[in-house]
């Protein structure tokens, strides 16, 4: 049985398996290359890594775990617009793919509660991708637990499955404060959002008006809105790094780096206007 002390050693061991089933020289040259979430990758080694499992284990789980985030996250890449239907199909036969090595590494190991533990957050994810991309939301808040749980619900089904779910708060709001920042990020960079195309629908219903052309107004009322729920998670974020037991340093430095990254936005519009 390998023993790795340094959870640095587990990581980076893991991420290149993870990259050896990932990285087909055939598929990368027509679909773009697959994102390996690494914080998502450390949360679950570090819930692991006290649990007395062994490498194998450790590598198992995380690998097949990831493999099916991996898959979801590829189908979600998938453009119904794409005028390369050989990409397209080939995306989504990639996301299949990756579905089907989690499915195996999990049969090998003949731990069917875990497929039925993961399979529950599969559909969890993909129950709350249909109410944001058919727009059947009935609020603000009802689209941000569809995003919180979009992105987190595959990682807090493996911590119940582990009876760990303490750490579910914290994963939850880690997770989504993650894509709010990356969906401000799009936004600011491409004026392209699901979440702020959504905030518009919400906020501004009937109005056909593109999210690049809403006034200063507008567009600052949606960032002070997506600001919020930022404050919100960071706080919760914040003391669950105080509180949660064996917080290892790897963690909680990507956490301050993700921490610092955030700045409030919603008055760049007016000032600049």
């Amino acid at each position: 049985m390998i023993r790795l002390q340094d959870i640095r050693q587990k990581f980076t061991i893991i991420r290149g398996q993870i990259e050896k089933k990932v990285f087909d020289s055939y598929l990368l040259d027509h679909i773009e290359t697959p994102i390996i979430d690494e914080d998502k990758l450390l949360i679950l080694i570090s819930i692991m890594d006290r649990l007395e499992l062994s490498f194998r284990d450790i590598q198992n789980y995380a690998l097949s775990t990831m493999l099916i985030q991996i898959a979801l996250d590829t189908h979600e890449h998938i453009s119904n617009e794409s005028k390369d239907e050989k990409n397209r199909q080939l995306t989504v036969l990639a996301g299949d793919y990756f579905s089907g090595l989690y499915y195996k590494l999990l049969a090998d190991s003949e731990d069917i509660m875990m497929i039925k533990s993961l399979s529950k957050g599969v559909k969890e994810v993909n129950e709350n991708k249909i109410f944001i991309y058919q727009c059947n939301l009935e609020g603000i808040e009802k689209l941000m637990n569809s995003i919180k749980r979009i992105e987190s619900s595959l990682l807090t089904k493996f911590s119940d499955y582990f009876k760990v779910d303490i750490w579910n708060d914290f994963i939850a709001n880690f997770l989504f404060f993650k894509r709010l920042l990356n969906e401000k990020k799009q936004y600011f960079h491409s004026e392209s959002s699901i979440l702020f195309e959504s905030l518009k629908n919400i906020i501004f219903p009937g109005n056909e008006t593109k999210l690049k052309e809403l006034s200063g107004e507008q567009r600052n009322h949606l960032l002070q809105i997506c600001d919020h729920y930022l404050e919100l998670s960071k706080q919760v974020i914040e003391k669950g790094v105080k509180q949660l037991p064996y917080f290892n340093d790897l963690l909680e430095k990507r956490i301050t780096l993700s921490l610092n990254q955030y700045q409030p936005y919603a008055k760049t519009f007016v000032e600049e206007g």
